[in-house]
């Protein structure tokens, strides 16, 4: 019997001088709780959670615990608001960093900067130190700090309307099926023509030229764009815009490989995503974590199964990803979560109940942490039947100790070190080693201006992209049919003027002049450089030549 065993063995035995029948009685759960226990030790480097809870006590030698091999088989974290979801994401996210595996944690509250800071001892720490047998000390760990194109104290995080793509374009404005299909096909039109979308202004102006009369032919092969279906594209740009969302688009476009990075001490580097500015833009910023996750998959080889992962990503709020998402939508989540694990990259979605991760989802997360729920309603009571059949068979009764877990408290169950589900623990968890709260908003701001990217990525681009491209069209083509329109009437002139003079006989040498070859070229230099004066001026250019 290991050390750990014998320690859950006594935890858990009867005490001395009750009856054989009480004696029977108190010994299965000693079994139970020595087979659960059994069940988190591992051998491989791993992340402590908590210690095991039977009958009401807590026994600090039966570690619960996670394999860092199984980090990127993904997980969940979910439960009721208040009962520490966010603590749960602080204690993870610190011991990962701690055996350097970088981390994205997205901060929808704003609480969670304190990882960068070393926590606050106090008697409800030690008390909880001491109950999971946790050896606490204060330290913080490296953070960088970023926002949603600049809005709030981070480094400026921007995405290309391109990278950004039209299924993820599609789920911010809110448009149908039919509607997305249509965006699509403007951006294989945009792909074709070399026509860069930077930024919103780019799209609409592609948007506006394929539906007038010049350009309407260029997708009558490809299905074409509806005049109405145009205008609910463009509309939903326009109205996209009047709520802010510019600066979140445009360059210099993120490079998400700087959420691999660690250390000068080899620590991960933990990534904190600050998004309290735009908290009341939900559908916006979940579908932006969405547009990292996929860049990342995108962007990284395949490595198959590793020791430890490349990077956690921590998808708070998972509730808003799926909120009125579209078919497509759904599809390119599921086939992302699915795959991006070959790539090294594990991924935990945090919400309420499990119920707010579609099923194609949820079968793919083999790791959970389930706090406390609460079952005040019917539908409640139905989330907690649905939250329990999610859990391999346990000893528990899984309804009842759901709804009596308390702060800090939850029932957890992963993968182990040979991918098989370990029992199902009810767990007292971890007090995390950093600040539990906000950092001062000062000392926030001068870590962001003191990052090596701020300068990179602190300043948006305006380079020149297809509205620029599209309006130099414009421009010379208007300035070709005017030039084309005065040579006529120069020609003309000509010849009437030469008619009359070879009735007097004679050819005027400006004649001469006004039908060479040299005066056609000249003129149509002109006018083009005159038209690129005029559309850099009335098409918004900041730069003129």
């Amino acid at each position: 019997m290991s050390d750990s065993e014998r320690s859950v063995s006594s935890a858990t035995e009867p005490a001395p001088g009750g009856g054989d029948a009480g004696g029977a009685a108190d010994s299965a759960p000693a079994r139970e709780a020595l087979e659960i226990a059994a069940g988190y030790a591992f051998t491989g480097p791993a992340l402590d959670l908590g210690a095991l809870l039977w009958d009401g006590r807590c026994l600090p030698d039966a570690q619960v615990r996670i394999p860092l091999a199984m980090l990127n088989r993904h997980g969940l974290v979910a439960g009721a608001t208040g009962t520490g979801k966010t603590k749960t994401l602080q204690l993870i996210a610190e011991q990962l960093a701690g055996q350097g595996v970088p981390v994205f944690l997205a901060d929808v509250k704003g609480d969670v900067s304190g990882i960068s800071a070393p926590g606050a001892a106090n008697e409800q720490v030690e008390a909880r130190a001491r109950e999971v047998g946790q050896e606490w000390r204060a330290q913080g760990f490296p953070t960088e700090f970023y926002a949603l194109g600049g809005l709030g104290p981070g480094v400026p995080v921007r995405a290309t309307v391109t990278g950004f793509g039209p299924v993820l374009l599609a789920k911010v404005l809110q448009l149908n099926q039919t509607q997305e299909q249509s965006l699509g096909l403007i951006f294989h039109y945009a792909d074709q023509k070399g026509l860069e979308l930077d930024d919103l202004k780019d799209l609409k102006a592609v948007v506006a030229f394929l539906t007038s009369a010049e350009g309407k032919p260029e997708l009558k092969n490809i299905g074409g764009l509806s005049t109405a279906t145009a205008g609910v594209i463009l509309r939903s740009l326009t109205a996209f815009e009047a709520q802010g969302m510019e600066p979140f688009f445009g360059g210099p476009e993120f490079d998400v490989s700087e959420f691999l990075r660690t250390a000068a001490d080899g620590r991960g580097q933990v990534s904190v995503l600050e998004l309290p500015a735009v908290q009341d833009r939900p559908q916006l910023y979940s579908t932006f974590l969405m547009w990292l996750l996929a860049d990342l998959f995108n962007r990284l080889p395949e490595v198959g199964d590793v020791d430890r992962p490349k990077l956690v990503f921590f998808f708070d709020e998972a509730h808003l990803l799926f909120s009125g998402a579209s078919k497509a939508f759904r599809e390119a989540i599921t086939q992302t979560v699915r795959l991006i694990r070959s790539k090294g990259v594990g991924v935990f979605f945090v919400t309420q109940t499990p119920k707010d991760v579609p099923a194609d989802v949820l079968g793919q997360l083999g790791n959970r942490v389930q706090h406390a729920l609460r079952a005040f309603t019917p539908d409640d009571q139905k989330a907690l039947r649905a939250a329990v059949k999610t859990f391999p068979t346990s000893p528990y009764d899984l309804e009842e100790v759901l709804t009596g877990l308390g702060t800090g408290e939850a029932v957890v169950t992963v993968l182990s070190e040979k991918g098989a589900p370990t029992p199902v623990a009810a767990t007292r968890l971890r007090a995390p080693e950093s600040l539990m709260g906000p950092v001062d908003g000062a000392a926030l701001d001068a870590a962001v201006r003191g990052s090596r990217l701020y300068d990179r990525y602190a300043q948006a681009v305006d380079r020149e992209s297809a509205f620029e491209k599209l309006g130099q069209r414009q421009a010379e083509s208007e300035e070709r049919a005017r030039v084309e329109a005065a040579t006529a009437e120069a020609e003309k002139a000509a010849g009437s003027g030469r008619a009359e003079r070879r009735a007097g006989g004679e050819r005027s040498v400006m004649d001469q002049v006004v039908g060479s070859g040299m005066f056609k070229s000249l003129a149509r230099s002109l006018g083009t450089q005159i038209g690129r004066e005029i559309s850099r001026s009335v098409f918004g250019t900041r730069r003129r030549r």
